[in-house]
């Protein structure tokens, strides 16, 4: 048995230093190795993509935080502007309705007043709404003469106006150049007349043949609250005089000098004289307002507004009308051809027949100027 256990311990230790077995250990230790590399470079590989995906969500979490940064620093500025605006509204109400015995109190006559309110520049200006076109109650030589002065032909001035016409109408005959609702449902247009007057000067915008650019010009000379048939000339814009059949740049000019001079010297203004077929008196009323505020960061609020007032000390100023005005105007569309649309009016009313019936907010503002407070 020792023998046996000898010779087994022998070959034993011959085997290691044997050629064969260090053939044998060095490729067993070779593939150890490699599954060992093969094991790192897996592991490297996960971290990297680990890494990559952290780097991932990390960067859209960023972005979406100084998204939302903007979001809040742009809706602060934009209410920062907003509160400028309205209270410049009514600062400027406040300085009209003071006595007239109060001689450096603000005007109703479209003379802009800029101050520094908190941290915004101001500018507001008031105009009485005589002092512009009523598109329901001027009359057609008026109109023709205020569409002729954007720049439109007599033809297309005429047109335009039997086409107002019959949208203020009452009836479903069709003046000679006019449209009543087989035009507009030819036109590709899903509505049809109001048959009624126009409730804001908004809805100016649905007559056929009214293009955006020409609205946008339109708009500062027209108004729906006057309720007069002609304008009041001593407190009416240059483009409003320039609107008068008759009248010119120069004999606009010169009014328009001897006008300020009388203002300067508080003394009485003269009627404009090719008004006198137009004219029209001014209450001071209905008054328009437009505030408009600009913080340092640039945010740009406008506030337009008309104002009523009225005989109840406890609601002095009653508003028929208050929105956010246009900052800018949009890209002009010129020319006559400009493609139809159909305006973003959200607050028009359509009857199951598709005819215009008139803008719900403002039927108490027409109740309101009828005298029924």
């Amino acid at each position: 048995m020792t023998l046996v256990l000898r010779v087994s311990a022998e070959r034993a230790v011959l085997s290691l230093f044997s050629p064969q077995s260090d053939s044998q250990h060095s490729c067993s230790y070779l593939a150890f190795g490699s599954r060992r590399a093969r094991q790192q470079g897996l592991a490297l590989v996960i971290v990297l993509w680990i890494v990559t995906l952290l780097t991932v969500i990390a960067t859209s979490f960023l972005y979406a935080m100084r998204t939302d940064v903007k979001v809040v620093t742009n809706g602060m500025s934009r209410a920062k502007a907003e509160a400028a605006a309205e209270a410049a509204i009514h600062r400027a109400l406040f300085d009209l309705y003071k006595p007239a015995t109060v001689t450096d109190r603000w005007l109703a006559d479209g003379v802009p007043h800029d101050w520094r309110y908190g941290e915004a520049n101001v500018s507001v200006a008031m105009v009485d709404e005589s002092g512009k076109i009523d598109i329901n109650v001027a009359s057609d030589q008026l109109m023709r003469g205020v569409l002729a002065a954007q720049g439109l032909s007599d033809e297309e001035a005429a047109a335009l106006v039997d086409s107002i016409a019959d949208w203020r109408d009452q009836d479903n005959l069709k003046r000679l150049h006019g449209a009543e609702a087989a035009e507009y449902v030819a036109a590709g247009r899903k509505y049809k007349p109001a048959n009624a007057p126009f409730q804001t000067i908004e809805e100016l915008k649905l007559v056929l043949g009214i293009t955006p650019d020409l609205y946008q010009r339109l708009a500062p000379l027209i108004t729906t609250y006057s309720r007069q048939p002609g304008i009041n000339s001593q407190i009416a814009s240059r483009d409003v005089l320039r609107s008068i059949p008759g009248a010119t740049d120069v004999l606009v000019d010169t009014y328009m000098q001897q006008r300020e001079q009388a203002r300067v010297i508080k003394a009485v203004i003269p009627p404009f004289q090719p008004a006198l077929p137009y004219l029209a008196g001014g209450n001071g009323f209905v008054v328009g307002v437009r505030a408009t505020a600009t913080l340092d960061d640039g945010t740009v609020y406008v506030r337009d507004a008309v104002s009523l007032r009225s005989p109840n000390p406890k609601r002095p100023v009653v508003f028929l009308r208050w929105q956010e005005g246009e900052i800018a105007a949009s890209e002009p569309v010129s020319g006559t051809n400009a493609p139809a649309i159909t305006p973003n009016l959200p607050n028009v009313r359509v009857d199951a027949s598709g005819s215009v019936i008139g803008v719900a907010p403002v039927r108490d503002a027409n109740r309101l100027l009828a005298g029924g407070m």
